[in-house]
């Protein structure tokens, strides 16, 4: 699977740029790294998000035990990677029939969120168990919700191209094409959003840090971020401003 979002609708961590870092492109001008990913996986299918980026994905030479999905709901697409264990239990939380995917719980669980659930969206995560990873993205608001596992049990990776375009795959030779040295493995136990940035829902009340990641010939290869466990945040809750408001404005 590969999503590239415009910087406008999801900025990605200044730490994952390398310096000195010639071979980043542009993933999205010309359609440059869709049109790789298509190059790669033929008879994919891709997504156009208009000025926003775009998504795509393919069902060939996937891991049968961590099978990829595509689902979409009015206006919330999700690729979805991995199994659920705990997927009936979803359901009944969330009112969905049986014959409900993972993809289809995920974008329930996001439409809780944002149109004010009771829970903050790192226990909504938390409440996901299994193998997973995934990337929303919400055209009514223009706003993207990714995680993956506590575990980084799915492929997962993400970086950030020649015009600081979000870039996320589970194929890191896809990531290195668009992004050159400027990439690194999701964080496992995290979520990001466009908003909020990157936290753990693992441990919300810790800060991320940050380290540079060095590669076997010694060259700085983006960042991996790790909890600190010695700086706490004030608060994660969410400030209630009203039944109609988007939650991922004030988180």
């Amino acid at each position: 699977m590969l999503a590239v979002f415009d910087k406008s609708v999801a900025k990605s961590p200044d730490a994952l740029n390398a310096p000195d870092n010639p071979q980043a492109v542009s993933a999205l001008k010309d359609g440059f790294l869709p049109n790789h990913f298509a190059s790669v996986y033929p008879g994919c299918v891709s997504i156009s998000l208009g000025s926003s980026g775009v998504m795509a994905y393919s069902l060939e030479k996937q891991n049968p035990l961590l099978p990829r999905l595509f689902a979409v709901v009015d206006d919330i697409f999700c690729l979805f990677q991995g199994h659920i264990e705990n997927i009936a239990v979803l359901k009944q939380q969330y009112g969905l029939n049986k014959t409900a995917n993972e993809g289809i719980i995920v974008i329930e669980a996001y439409r809780t969120l944002r149109d004010r659930g009771p829970y903050p969206p790192d226990q909504v995560v938390r409440d996901i168990q299994g193998k997973f990873s995934f990337i929303i993205y919400d055209s009514s608001s223009k706003a993207t919700f990714i995680a993956s596992d506590a575990d980084g049990c799915v492929p997962f990776f993400w970086g950030t191209d020649a015009e600081s375009h979000l870039v996320l795959a589970d194929d890191v030779e896809t990531v290195k094409k668009g992004c050159g040295k400027s990439f690194a493995p999701f964080p496992k136990g995290c979520f990001f959003s466009s908003t909020g940035g990157l936290k753990s829902y693992e441990h919300p009340l810790n800060e991320l840090k940050a380290m540079p990641r060095v590669d076997s010939s010694g060259q700085v290869c983006g960042a991996t971020f790790s909890v600190d466990v010695e700086t706490k945040k004030k608060s994660t809750g969410m400030k209630k401003v009203g039944s109609a408001a988007n939650w991922s404005s004030n988180y």
